[in-house]
């Protein structure tokens, strides 16, 4: 039996990628060369292992929280309801925690940091008025310490010569 040499592809052909740029060679590119296990005991691996995250401390059989609710009554007596102030509401308000309202409650909760207020903004901070008590009070029309210039009140009417003898004009 003879093969044949039709295309068994009705015409025209769809073109991809290979037509334009030849046939892909798909090489998995290498970033750690080490081996697994000893990558491992590597930072950032081992950094990330070693640290444990919030969640998976409290997963641990030793962890212990005294500000956890133990049964029910606690968890009720722990709720934010005011009873004089917010009469008659649902058993779902009455059962709301500090650590939903966003009340001081003295737990951390996530792994973030509280950002701190500060108390000026520092873009634009106030201004201090800094007073210097000197016991010496100098004159006025002492010129020790003046800024130097040509024009000073110790020359002659505010002028002086030039170097060359002649006066400035």
């Amino acid at each position: 039996m003879e093969l044949s040499n039709r295309d068994p592809y009705p015409f025209p052909r769809l073109q991809n990628d290979d037509n334009f740029i030849g046939a892909t060679q798909t090489y998995q590119d290498v970033s750690n060369r080490d081996p697994t296990h000893i990558a491992q005991k590597q930072d950032p691996w081992d950094r990330l292992n070693t640290t444990a995250t919030l969640a998976s401390s409290r997963r641990e059989i030793y962890h212990h929280d005294p500000k956890a609710a133990r049964d029910s009554l606690d968890f009720i007596l722990k709720a934010n309801y005011d009873h004089h102030g917010a009469f008659l509401q649902s058993k779902s308000e009455t059962l709301v925690q500090p650590e939903t309202v966003g009340a001081n409650h003295g737990r951390i909760l996530k792994n973030r940091t509280k950002e701190v207020e500060r108390p000026f903004d520092p873009m634009s901070p106030p201004l201090r008025k800094i007073e210097i008590h000197d016991p010496k009070k100098d004159s006025l029309h002492s010129v020790k310490g003046a800024i130097e210039s040509h024009h000073s009140a110790a020359t002659n009417q505010g002028y002086s010569r030039k170097h060359d003898g002649g006066f400035y004009t």
